[in-house]
């Protein structure tokens, strides 16, 4: 699928979300985008733009929830759909089957761990407030620090490990794909959310650390961190610091 024409990506505008990982991919490949809800509403976007995606759709789709992305005359939703579809184009996958479905089963495990990342703060419902599930979020923070995120982070670090093609410096191609860019930002967000877990498990995971590392210093990648486009995590989000579930 190429990667020409005009690339629309609805999501929140205050949140990096899992809107953050198609904007990561999307930087990395050097693909121009317009980020429509974080756009003046004169200018047709805004929140309200975002909404009327959600409730109207593209042609044969009616997304379930953002990002949504928009390109070729295609509309998409679900991170990992999307990525999928648009990597090759953006040179952040090999072409051939073999390795998109590879690429597509890391990011599935990654969309996991942040699903579980989500249920530490809001174990019960999305839809109440932390303070009104606040002791079954410590618990449920203790199961996941204790036993979920070093079984995803060790598991990652074995697939670096075992990746000879790169001599041990990313996932699971030669190259950095869309998945490292994945792992960079679940990194970032583990050590906004819980810092001390992360610094804990780290020894472990040495290589997966210098992959994060890696991927922040490409020319793309540093720009795009050192500018007004990316969103700093924040408490509306899925990485939030509590201390009292990181201690």
């Amino acid at each position: 699928m190429s990667a020409s024409g005009e690339f629309k990506l609805y999501y929140w505008p205050t949140i990096p979300g899992r809107g953050e990982f198609v904007r990561l991919a999307l930087e990395a490949g050097a693909q121009a985008y317009s980020d429509v809800a974080r756009a003046p509403s004169s200018e047709g976007g805004g929140v309200a733009a975002l909404i009327s995606m959600l409730q109207d759709g593209g042609e044969h789709v009616v997304p379930f929830a953002p990002p949504i992305l928009t390109f070729n005359g295609n509309t998409l939703a679900q991170t990992s759909a999307i990525l999928h579809a648009i990597a090759p184009g953006l040179g952040l996958v090999a072409s051939d089957e073999s390795a998109r479905t590879t690429a597509l089963a890391c990011q599935l495990t990654l969309a996991d761990l942040v699903s579980e990342v989500h249920d530490t703060h809001h174990p019960i419902s999305p839809m109440q407030h932390y303070e009104d599930q606040a002791d079954t979020a410590l618990r449920r923070s203790q199961a996941f620090v204790n036993d979920r995120m070093p079984k995803y982070l060790r598991y990652f670090e074995r697939c670096v490990d075992t990746n000879t093609d790169s001599n041990q410096r990313w996932i699971f191609s030669a190259q950095m794909t869309y998945v490292d860019l994945s792992m960079f930002q679940v990194i970032a967000g583990l050590r906004h959310a819980f810092p001390n877990a992360l610094d804990r498990l780290s020894h472990e995971v040495p290589k997966l650390m210098a992959l994060a590392e890696r991927v922040s210093e490409q020319d793309r990648v540093g720009a795009y961190l050192a500018s007004e486009r990316r969103i700093a995590f924040n408490q509306n989000g899925i990485f939030r610091h509590y201390p009292e579930l990181d201690p």
